[in-house]
């Protein structure tokens, strides 16, 4: 029974030295007797028992790669502290296994090298802006370096950059300064902008002004003139109605009348408004000149009647 438990024992170390299965995420490097033999793809391989032995197993999927920080010098001289992520992928069993003792390790340390190349290579502000660019730039670089390798490196991302903290307090003076600066444009263009509307406030209200002014004086003009228009046709409607009416029969007579009237009337109003009342001596010499106005109007309304 112990003979036969011996054998049932060996048979399934046979098979199992015999079979093997690999699994779909992996590719199993094989050697026979020391050297390598192939490389076997997921499934169901044989193999020749005490012979043939699975030497290297890797995993095809992509990596990912945690690198360090480490401190980085920028090309004006600030101190840096930068980790970042590598992804990667085996693409060659056989190199991967016999190209390099660790390629993980190898991956990893190169991408510190190649990063603290590409940040020497930038200033402060660039390693901030350009992050993109430098992160193709550290791939392109590891990637040419590690093709004997048997892997492919995808991407890397930059994960933090952080500046020693005298940088940090520098930097946040240097930002504050800034906006003060910006509040200060700021606020000299909002000046700037309010005395130019002022000016051209001040500027339009003259323009209205005068153009006001202007038009007053064309009002005052235009109304003035229409008024000694109208007065000089009423004067001239009136001195034809009084030479018709000196034609008529008892215009003579009726004119001698108005001239008498208004001459007691304005003599009146002096005698009412002045201080001292001068009267003629002798009021014969009123009716006097009551008699040569009326010897006039009879001579202008001769001449009238004759030149009609």
């Amino acid at each position: 029974m112990f003979v036969f438990t011996l054998v049932v024992l060996f048979v399934f170390f046979i098979l199992y030295k015999l079979l093997l299965i690999v699994p779909m995420r992996e590719v199993n490097v094989i050697e026979r007797l020391g050297k390598f033999r192939v490389v076997l793809q997921p499934g169901f391989h044989f193999l020749i028992p005490f012979f043939d032995r699975v030497a290297y197993k890797h995993d095809t999927r992509e990596q990912v790669l945690d690198v360090p920080p480490q401190s980085c010098i920028s090309k004006d001289n600030t101190q840096l502290e930068v980790d970042g992520l590598v992804y990667l992928k085996v693409m060659d069993g056989r190199l991967a296994s016999y190209g390099i003792e660790d390629y993980r390790r190898a991956a990893v340390n190169l991408a510190q090298t190649t990063m603290r190349s590409e940040i020497g290579k930038l200033s402060l502000s660039q390693t901030f802006s350009e992050r993109d660019s430098l992160n193709e730039s550290i791939v392109r670089e590891i990637d040419k370096a590690s093709d004997p390798w048997g892997i492919k490196v995808l991407r890397y991302e930059i994960k933090n950059i952080t500046p020693s903290f005298k940088v940090i307090h520098t930097l946040e003076k240097q930002m504050e300064a800034e906006r003060r600066k910006r509040a200060e444009i700021t606020l000299a263009n909002a000046e700037k902008a309010a005395m130019i509307n002022l000016s051209q406030g001040e500027r339009q209200e003259a323009i209205n002004i005068s153009e006001g002014q202007k038009q007053k004086r064309i009002n005052e003009a235009q109304g003035t003139a229409q008024e000694i228009a109208i007065i000089a046709r009423a004067k001239a409607e009136a001195m034809t109605q009084v030479s018709q009416a000196l034609a008529l029969e008892g215009g003579n007579e009726a004119m001698n009348m108005q001239l008498k009237e208004q001459f007691i009337v304005q003599v009146g109003k002096i005698l009412n408004k002045a201080d001292i009342s001068v009267v003629p001596a002798e009021l014969a010499k009123l009716e006097g000149f009551f008699e040569g106005m009326e010897q006039v109007t009879q001579a202008v309304g001769q001449a009238k009647g004759e030149r009609s």
